[in-house]
């Protein structure tokens, strides 16, 4: 996976025990991460091991809600990325789901590292032959 560029991924419900028992040192050895995720329900030991057992970045999912839908940037989610910031975490937070748009892209940045732009990539390329000319516009859209 490393030598076509791949640099991390992603395995929603591998549990971490199996990770730690099982795949660690073939991750290690790849030079690949396994990028955990965290939810609003995620307790506070939980995301602790997640951050011992990562080499990569958290993923910070948005809310309860598939891909596609809105960023939640309500008080109870407000309140969800706040606590997992104060953590003091050694690796990056990075916030995903519901990041479609600039507005979006910068509130999930007033509370993480980065943020993840996956269902509305997707779309803008989707059933487009020239779909390589779509991108640029489409990043500058995101970042303004």
């Amino acid at each position: 996976a490393k030598e076509v560029g791949v640099d991390g991924i992603i395995v929603p419900d591998l549990p971490l025990y199996e990770y730690e028992d099982l795949y660690k040192d073939d991750f290690i050895n790849s030079g690949l991460s396994n990028i955990f995720l965290v939810t609003p329900q995620t307790s506070e030991d939980r995301i602790r091991k997640i951050d011992e057992l990562s080499n990569g970045f958290i993923y910070l999912v948005s809310s309860s809600a598939t891909t596609g839908s809105n960023l939640d940037v309500s008080d109870n989610i407000s309140s969800y990325y706040t606590r997992v910031k104060n953590m003091n975490l050694k690796n990056p937070l990075i916030i995903g789901f519901g990041i479609s748009d600039k507005t979006s892209f910068k509130r999930a940045n007033a509370y993480a590292n980065g943020a993840i732009v996956g269902s509305a990539f997707v779309k803008t390329i989707a059933n487009k032959e020239d779909y390589l000319s779509h991108i640029p516009e489409f990043i500058k859209g995101i970042k303004g």
